[in-house]
């Protein structure tokens, strides 16, 4: 029996490294999805800038991996497979994998489309999908990883490593007045998620 397994992430870094551990630990890259917020254009097509010095991670990497946009079956793994994608309610992101591909598939054609649906598709409890959905717009990152359920456990602990306190953040924006994810809402622009990632002690890092 395969299970879905989410964590969100203030920081990219952080869900990156996720992703990294999922695959180290096993779990195919073809199993493993990541959803980052684009707001502030952090990652600009085939140009990566994480750190903000005007120059290219990948160079700065002496080309290491393999490039922005290859085929996720590549050696460097799911995160080489990364592109920028519009999902409703989130805005520009970042993103690769199985998950992203069934937002936009379902954004087209499903009540509940987007990346609640997606999520809620694959298993995901439709409260806390709600709030994913919720923290993607707000700055975060999303891994999500379909994994056999004997291997639950062992996996989750994985993802807990730097990861949001899913009920401790839903409670701080229900206390201003959120209630769920919405798909026909205005995206965060830059500077709302800039403040949101200041808030939390989030960032690109």
């Amino acid at each position: 029996m395969t299970v879905t397994i989410s964590r969100l992430y203030d920081s990219y870094a952080d869900a990156q490294r996720a992703v990294t551990r999922l695959e180290a630990a096993g779990v195919p890259h073809s199993d493993v999805s990541i959803v980052a917020n684009n707001s502030d254009n952090w990652f600009d097509g085939g140009k990566k800038d994480r750190d903000r010095d005007g120059v290219d991670d990948r160079a700065e990497s002496a080309g290491k991996g393999a490039g922005i946009g290859a085929g996720l079956g590549g050696a460097a793994g799911l995160l080489a497979g990364l592109g920028l994608l519009a999902i409703p309610g989130l805005g520009p992101v970042v993103a690769a994998g199985w998950l992203a591909s069934t937002a936009v598939g379902a954004a087209a054609g499903a009540a509940t489309g987007g990346v609640v649906g997606a999520l809620t598709e694959a298993g995901v409890s439709d409260e806390d999908a709600h709030v994913y959905a919720e923290g993607v717009r707000r700055g975060g990152t999303l891994v999500s990883a379909r994994v056999a359920d004997a291997d639950r456990t062992r996996l989750d602990s994985i993802l807990n490593e730097s990861a949001v306190n899913l009920r401790d953040r839903s409670a701080a924006w229900q206390k201003t007045g959120w209630k769920r994810f919405d798909p026909a809402g205005a995206p965060y622009g830059a500077d709302e998620v800039r403040r949101e990632r200041q808030l939390y002690g989030g960032g690109i890092r």
